[in-house]
């Protein structure tokens, strides 16, 4: 069994920073806009929280964009050390225009489910659908995609899977 790394997945800086940027931008607009004029209390109060959130949500965007996903012949993994997949247990990948996955990226359905886990801008996991992508490039999706698929190709075709 080979470790080889065949391809991996990573958000580039400039992806890194607009995303986290944007998210933050409105962030911070939100708040700007509920504590410079504040509205009636309730919508106060909702001004925060989405403020809030969304700042939230670009601090974990910049935590997790920070990590590389790896595709070797065994697993789909992610640099923090979860196993986003076992190649084995993959059912099929989802990368048509109408599937609910993540910008330039693509969805993994696995025969078993796990646990699940959000890493904002680079991939997702509930139950047995697995969503890689975000603000990661196209080019290096497509390419973890269609290798995957080739692997669970040649898996159903009577083969171990391994190229």
């Amino acid at each position: 069994m080979s470790d080889e790394i065949l391809v991996t997945v990573r958000a580039s800086e400039v992806r890194r920073y607009m995303g986290v940027g944007m998210l933050g931008s409105v962030g911070v607009l939100v708040l700007y806009v509920a504590l410079s004029t504040p509205p009636s209390v309730g919508w106060l109060v909702f001004l925060l929280a989405v403020g809030l959130s969304t700042i939230w949500l670009a601090a974990r965007m910049w935590q997790a964009t920070q990590f590389t996903i790896e595709l070797t012949e065994t697993e789909l993994r992610c640099t923090d050390g979860n196993v986003i997949a076992r190649i084995d247990d993959i059912e099929n990948i989802d990368r048509g225009f109408f599937a609910f996955k993540p910008s330039n990226g693509f969805l993994i359905k696995t025969k078993t489910p796990a646990s699940r886990i959000w890493r904002p801008g680079l991939y997702w996991r509930m139950g047995r659908r697995i969503g890689v992508g975000g603000v990661t490039p196209g080019s290096q999706s497509k390419a973890a995609s269609e290798i995957l698929a080739a692997m669970v190709a040649m898996r159903s075709q009577g083969g171990d899977g391994r190229l």
